[in-house]
């Protein structure tokens, strides 16, 4: 019940999120600095070797999937900076 719970909040702030990113280039910079972050600490799990219990369940991340996070969430950093910062407005 736990698993599905957190399915469903991941999807409504992942709905949410992108509604607002496609509509304000201000959030777009909030992500940016929000993914560079979160990139950076779990990248820092990753070389510590560090498994995080996920809350409420028995499920526990790995270093190996913090790595594999880090990388898509630098992706993600970087699309943010691009059209947060970079990419000029067609007006």
């Amino acid at each position: 019940m736990i698993i599905a719970l957190y399915t469903v909040a991941a999807v409504i702030m992942a709905a949410g999120s992108l509604y607002l990113a496609w509509r304000n280039r201000d959030f777009r910079k909030f992500l940016a600095g929000a993914f560079f972050v979160s990139s950076g600490i779990l990248f820092y799990l990753y070389l510590a070797d560090v498994s995080v219990p996920l809350l409420g369940t028995s499920f526990v991340e790995t270093p190996q999937i913090s790595g594999g996070r880090s990388i898509v969430h630098f992706i993600l950093f970087l699309l943010c900076l691009y059209f947060g910062f970079v990419k000029k407005l067609e007006s």
